[in-house]
């Protein structure tokens, strides 16, 4: 079974791929709308960017810049939209917007109010592993054992999740790609997925064009799309339920060729 696909759409003027390309209202309209014709099963919309090194931006300019896409495609778009954010008024106001998902980078450490805001209103989470802060996290990250002590920290964060009123099955866990992590750790990770299996929750992937993903030629963020499938291949094979991902078109085809290949039956079918 393959992955759905969550299109990544930041409207930032620093995410490190993105950034700048979508922070006016209509070029973010269009390319949400985009994404959603090209196969996208959902969208996460991002207005903070938690790059390696960035810095935190306050809740009034994080709201300032995803509100008004989210009001421009809301009703437009008939695929569930997530909030990439860590803070509960931000989770809050964009929920009345119509985002039935929060895609926690801090798996709901930052801002303690925010898991009663999921909770309350029965959004579904997204608990990603990060180790440090976006400002610090790459600056030589360390691990005595990187599966077991992810594992065990989705565990807790998980128990956490349940016991503030978040049921089992509205969560997803994500091991954090890229977010304090060694080049060597984000492939161990992958090669690994099997290993966060008995936490019995669906797992999300993210590796869309992060820098471990340009190693090998040097290659500019736009221009890692092979590498990212590489990652995204992976995902299918250990039946991850969720890859985050840029180049949606390319995923979505990508992904399709991968199923006729295991079952040649679908190009009679058609493959919608």
């Amino acid at each position: 079974m393959n992955p759905k696909v969550l299109g990544i759409l930041n409207v930032t003027p620093d995410s490190f791929s993105d950034g700048g390309q979508f922070t006016g209202v209509d070029a973010a309209r269009s390319r949400a709308l985009e994404m959603v014709q090209q196969g996208a099963d959902a969208l996460d919309v991002g207005g903070e960017s938690t790059r390696p090194g960035s810095l935190a931006i306050s809740v009034e300019e994080e709201l300032q810049r995803v509100l008004p896409l989210l009001e421009a495609i809301q009703g437009e778009v008939d695929v569930p939209i997530s909030i990439d954010t860590r803070r509960a008024e931000v989770a809050r106001e964009a929920m009345v917007r119509g985002v039935r998902i929060v895609n926690d980078t801090s798996a709901l450490q930052d801002d303690p109010a925010l898991s009663s805001v999921i909770a309350e209103h029965q959004l579904t989470v997204i608990l990603m592993h990060r180790n440090g802060t976006p400002e610090t996290m790459q600056r030589d990250p360390r691990y005595l054992d990187v599966l077991e002590q992810i594992r065990t920290f989705l565990e807790e964060r998980i128990e956490f999740a349940v016991a503030a009123g978040i049921p089992r099955e509205q969560i997803v866990i994500d091991p954090g790609l890229g977010f304090g992590k060694s080049i060597a750790d984000n492939y161990q990770i992958t090669g690994n997925l099997d290993y966060f299996r008995a936490l019995g929750v669906p797992l999300l992937l993210g590796a869309s064009r992060k820098s471990f993903t340009g190693i090998f030629d040097g290659s500019a963020p736009e221009e890692r799309l092979p590498a990212s499938l590489a990652f995204v291949a992976r995902a299918q094979r250990s039946a991850v339920e969720w890859v985050r991902v840029h180049d949606v078109e390319e995923t979505v085809t990508f992904l399709k060729a991968l199923a006729a290949i295991e079952e040649p039956q679908l190009i009679e079918e058609g493959i919608s």
